[in-house]
């Protein structure tokens, strides 16, 4: 005979177990590819989307992007703007708080904005923070870091400065660069405030662990002001820059979110996935950039003829299967606050007559049949479609010129790093995505004292001329035009050739719903819920 006392035991037992079970069986998982290794956590050294879609989980900048795209209210629960446009003065959420439970204060964006100018910090992206009264004297030093437009008026008021009115504004405090910093944790902690166990954060999630090449783990904070709208539980992060691993994962149901597979496939993957497959027009440019710097890229006549020999339509149609579009001015169509971009004067000429002016502009540089031979190199970042564009363009530079063209490749972190710390190249495959809908987004990377994003080293007085005049201009119409005839120079002197518009690629599972394609590429987890 059994007794009660032993029965009423194995009962609470099973059940604390049954209990256990069903809350574990409870945790939701977004397993999220991203497309390789992040360089950085930390927001001051941050300057590509792999870093972006992760920090963008872990803090909350004063705005966001919802899951539509669109700026709404983050840290910031709302704001007002002085009757001039340059006085912000941002009211923060009162519960508002750092993953540590401590409350997020008005002097917290005080020291993370001053961080990011501080010239000792050498912030990659400081410029997109330049319209703070007075912070790009101060990045450079021109200024104390106490004389930066921000100022705490008291816990949860903020007030920003700016040196001129800036439509796009709330735009760019939505960047991972605007990312708050705890004052506290980096007081405490130095450059270790980035690493899991450490790291203090605002945003929907916390890191829980990171292993480099392998997975980084975000999971849900308790703490943030909105946790109770915040479906998923964890999200792993899964850095891939192999694309065709990263489409067999998802296929294998091992990721629920693939970004930006290889185009070729799009045909197969849509026969097989239908609606899971998402081609999603963006504000990007894909481009190719010349080293100014030296012979022959020093010469116009040489950019330009290269740049005139590419078939656009042919990288468009056959390697991306018809999901870009061909690219002939820098800044990308659909920003209602430029209208049509300015796009480089071969841009209406048939593809056979470009390709004879092409050979005429080289011929009188001297190079290809006849003159001196052509040894071109191609940089570009491990990527299949990349791999494609390269030797589509190196055959046609062969056939055009008779040049005799390599190429090279290196990670996606490495090849950008490279091209950041101004290393000496032929030509390089780069790619901007707008951080703001504006066209100088797309323009300031061409400005001669842009040391990080100026790639091609283009230094052009009457360029840099027009670009500080819009800076200046409070007219929208006349800016516009400004900035119009700052691409047109642009595009003339083709130090950058710009070869597609991008759409984004993504394969979503149909068990991730709240999913909304938008020009943004925003996609928070925090938005989004999973089911079985």
């Amino acid at each position: 005979m059994i007794s009660f006392k032993t029965t009423t035991r194995a009962a609470i037992l099973l059940g604390s177990l049954l209990i256990g079970a069903s809350s574990a069986l409870a945790e939701t998982v977004l397993h999220r590819g991203n497309p390789g290794e992040p360089q950085t956590l930390d927001q001051a050294q941050t300057s590509i989307n792999i870093e972006a879609f992760i920090l963008k989980d872990l803090y909350e900048g004063l705005t966001i992007y919802d899951s539509a795209g669109k700026i709404v209210p983050g840290t910031a629960e709302s704001w007002k703007l002085s009757d001039d446009g340059t006085v912000y003065t941002f009211k923060l959420r009162d519960n508002a708080k750092w993953s540590d439970g401590s409350p997020v204060t008005a002097e917290d964006f005080v020291f993370s904005y001053q961080r990011v100018q501080d010239p000792k910090t050498a912030a990659k992206y400081a410029n997109i923070l330049y319209p703070i009264k007075n912070a790009e004297k101060i990045n450079k030093g021109e200024l104390s870091l106490d004389q930066l437009g921000v100022k705490a008026v008291d816990d949860k008021t903020l007030e920003i400065t700016l040196e001129r009115p800036t439509p796009f504004f709330l735009e760019l405090l939505a960047h991972q660069t605007a990312l708050p910093v705890s004052k506290a944790s980096f007081d405490k902690n130095g450059k270790d405030f980035v690493k899991p166990g450490v790291m203090v954060s605002n945003g929907a999630y916390t890191l829980q662990s990171h292993v480099p090449n392998d997975s980084l783990t975000v999971v849900k904070n308790p703490n943030f002001w909105d946790a109770a709208n915040t479906k998923i539980d964890k999200v792993i992060f899964y850095p891939i820059d192999d694309q065709a691993a990263s489409v067999r994962r998802f296929e294998a149901k091992e990721m629920d979110l693939a970004y930006n597979f290889s185009a070729d496939q799009l045909d197969r993957l849509r026969k097989a996935y239908g609606e899971q497959v998402h081609v999603s027009p963006t504000l990007a440019t894909y481009y190719y950039t010349f080293d100014t710097r030296e012979a022959p890229y020093s010469d116009v006549r040489v950019r330009r003829a290269l740049s005139m020999a590419v078939d656009r339509d042919f990288l468009a149609k056959e390697i991306y299967s018809g999901s870009q579009v061909p690219a002939y001015s820098m800044v990308p169509p659909g920003m209602d606050s430029y209208g049509e971009p300015a796009k480089a004067d071969f841009a209406t000429l048939s593809q056979l007559d470009r390709e004879d002016e092409a050979l005429k502009l080289m011929k009188e540089a001297g190079y290809g049949g006849g003159g001196k031979p052509l040894s071109i190199e191609i940089r570009y970042n491990t990527n299949p479609n990349h791999e494609r564009v390269a030797t589509a363009i190196a055959d046609m530079w062969k056939n055009t010129f008779g040049a005799n063209v390599s190429l090279v490749n290196l990670d996606v972190a490495s090849h950008y790093g490279y091209l950041q710390e101004g290393g000496k190249y032929n030509v390089a495959r780069a790619g901007w995505v707008a951080d703001y809908a504006d066209a100088e987004n797309f323009l300031a990377l061409s400005i001669s004292s842009n040391k990080t994003f100026n790639y091609a080293k283009f230094n052009n007085a009457e360029y840099d001329a027009l670009m500080k005049k819009s800076y200046e201009e409070k007219d929208p119409a006349a800016r516009s035009n400004l900035l119009h005839e700052a691409e047109t120079i642009l595009m003339k002197e083709q130090p950058v050739a710009p070869l597609l518009t991008q759409a984004d690629l993504w394969l979503v599972s149909d068990r991730v719903k709240g999913w909304h394609d938008n020009a943004a590429n925003e996609h928070l987890s925090r938005f989004l819920s999973v089911s079985e």
